[in-house]
Formats: C-alpha cells, structure tokens, sequence
C-alpha cells in the first residue's frame, strides 16, 4: 500500500507535465493489476489532478520568486522603478517647456573693458 502512495506522490508531482489521459490510463493500470479497486479509481484521479493544481500553483509561486531574485541581483529595474522614473521625466519635461515659454531676463551686456583701459585698482567698479 506505500508503494502504492509512493507512486501517487510521484504522479502527483509530475502532473504539472502529464495530461489527464495519462493519469487515468495509469490509474486504469493500478485497477487492472489489482492494485487499486475499480469503484475508488474516478476519485483517486480527481485527487491526483487537484494534487499536481496545488503542486503547479506552487511551482509556479516559487519560479516567480527566484526569478524575481535574479532580477533583482542583476540590477534589472522593476516595473514600479520603471514608471516612478516616467513619472520624473514627465514633470522634468513640463517644467523645461515652460522654463522655454517664459521670456529670458536679459543680463545688462556692458561692453567688455578694452586693452587700452588701465587696470581697475582694489574696489573700483566700471
């Protein structure tokens, strides 16, 4: 009777890969061979097939975080980094267009000293 979970566990844990068919044509195996009997053999595939759902949801829960980990480890940015950095960009490009809108305060443009001036002395302004 071990043997017989022992092989269950095992389908169970394969279902992620095995079709149904599979699966009933290995319990009509066991019902053929005496190992099971034929009244227990619809149930026992149901909880073979809700068994290899759990094994898969969970499977697929821990790819999920060791590939979210490698990510992480190699730097990649996640989806949230990605659009918190739009967002930036967004508001960085308002504010230059409307820093390009606004007229510039035009800087007084005296003419440069010429070579022919005298040097300025301590704190005397032109």
């Amino acid at each position: 009777m071990s043997d017989l979970f022992k092989k269950a566990f095992s389908l169970g844990l394969g279902l992620t890969v095995v079709s149904k068919e599979k699966i009933e044509k290995t319990v009509d195996d066991l019902v053929e061979r005496g190992k099971l009997a034929p009244g227990e053999s619809k149930a026992f595939v149901e909880r073979l097939l809700e068994r290899g759902e759990e094994e898969q949801g969970q499977l697929k829960r821990v790819i999920q975080e060791q590939v979210k980990r490698v990510l992480q480890e190699a730097g990649v940015a996640s989806e949230s980094d990605v659009t918190s950095l739009e967002q930036r960009v967004a508001v960085l490009e308002k504010k230059l267009a409307e820093m390009h809108q606004t007229p510039q305060l035009q800087l007084d443009e005296s003419p440069a000293p010429s070579e022919d001036s005298p040097p300025l002395k301590g704190n005397e302004i032109e």
